[in-house]
């Protein structure tokens, strides 16, 4: 497994738990507006990116009683060719494993589930099926988000499924998203906000407007019926 971090405790990435984070390194997507560039770019990628060492899974021993929980996010951790093998040893070592993910590889996320490694599971969806390609940059079968979208919710573990208010998306975008997710659990919308300390996939992402939190939030009060859970992230 390559890997571009790890932070060592989280009280965000895993609601409710304490966590460690783990980004794999690398991306199918290209999302202009990412501020992890060093985890999609492969030139980046390339120079930041370092094999997953041995002593990870010694550190997570050591640390036993105090985390609860491990979160793999990336990047796009379907890629790694041994994602599930690590996923296993985490969990044997006896944590709770979250997984972030764009949903791009159903049949990893079904391996996943089968296999039990999943304990919570959450999904990026990017925009409106008709407008997916667009947003992330580049080619994608939307039935292979579908298909992931389905899993997640007949899968019967915790999970959620957000949307960033990514420049370029409209209020109806976001209304079209809720409704193509109607009855799942947990949906929430997040809001953009480029990092002044940190580049973007491509820069000029800073120049375009994007919804606010009012805007944000009238999008919920119209979609909040169809979610068990769910809102608008700061």
């Amino acid at each position: 497994m390559i890997v571009g971090g790890i932070q060592w405790m989280t009280l965000l990435d895993y609601p409710d738990k304490i966590a460690a984070t783990l980004f794999t390194a690398g991306c199918n997507f290209r999302c202009s507006f990412c501020h992890n560039p060093e985890l999609v770019l492969p030139e980046l990628v390339a120079e930041a990116g370092t094999a997953l060492e041995e002593s990870f899974f010694d550190e997570l021993a050591d640390r036993r009683g105090f985390l609860d929980a491990i979160v793999i996010s990336g990047g796009e951790p379907t890629l790694q060719s041994d994602l599930l093998d690590v996923l296993a040893r985490i969990k044997e070592i006896g944590y709770l494993v979250k997984l972030d993910t764009n949903g791009a590889r159903p049949e990893i996320i079904e391996e996943a589930f089968d296999r039990g490694l999943l304990d919570f599971i959450a999904m990026d969806i990017k925009s409106p099926a008709d407008r997916y390609e667009q947003i992330v940059g580049i080619s994608i079968d939307t039935n292979l988000i579908q298909e992931s979208i389905s899993l997640i919710q007949q899968s019967g573990k915790r999970y959620e499924f957000r949307t960033t208010a990514a420049p370029g998306l409209s209020e109806d975008d976001l209304f079209r998203m809720g409704c193509w997710l109607e009855g799942s659990k947990a949906y929430w919308l997040q809001m953009f906000r480029a990092p002044s300390q940190k580049r973007l996939v491509d820069e000029s992402c800073r120049e375009i407007e994007t919804l606010g939190k009012g805007d944000l939030e009238a999008v919920w009060e119209r979609l909040r019926d169809r979610f068990e859970v769910g809102g608008v992230r700061g």
